[in-house]
């Protein structure tokens, strides 16, 4: 599915994509489609936060605790079976369902504003 919509830079600069460290991973069995539960620290300005995130296929809890990550954290909070999601943890879903996340290139602050 291809969207070619043309945004303005306004548009753009009100999504709020932030750098962030994963600081704890759990299970989430209730979920309906494998999950994640997944604590972030998104730094002093924007805080914790708690997401669930479908990256089970390519991703085991231990190696993703202290991983950075990129967040939109700007979304209203979304009730996800008995978990409140308050980010979305972004990636790139492949054609065989499996999610790669999106990740910064070196260590950053916490926090940070995609530009």
């Amino acid at each position: 599915m291809e969207n070619n919509k043309t945004i303005s830079w306004e548009e753009f600069e009100q999504v709020e994509l932030r750098t962030g460290t994963i600081i704890k991973v759990e299970e989430f069995p209730e979920a309906r489609i494998p999950a994640y539960k997944v604590t972030v620290d998104f730094g002093a300005e924007i805080g914790v936060k708690k997401s669930s995130a479908r990256i089970t296929a390519l991703y085991k809890p231990e190696e993703l605790e202290g991983k950075q990550i990129v967040g939109v954290v700007n979304f209203p909070v979304k009730q996800i079976g008995p978990m409140r999601s308050e980010f979305l943890l972004t990636g790139f879903v492949q054609e065989d369902g499996s999610v790669v996340m999106a990740v910064p290139e070196r260590k950053v602050e916490n926090g940070l504003k995609l530009a």
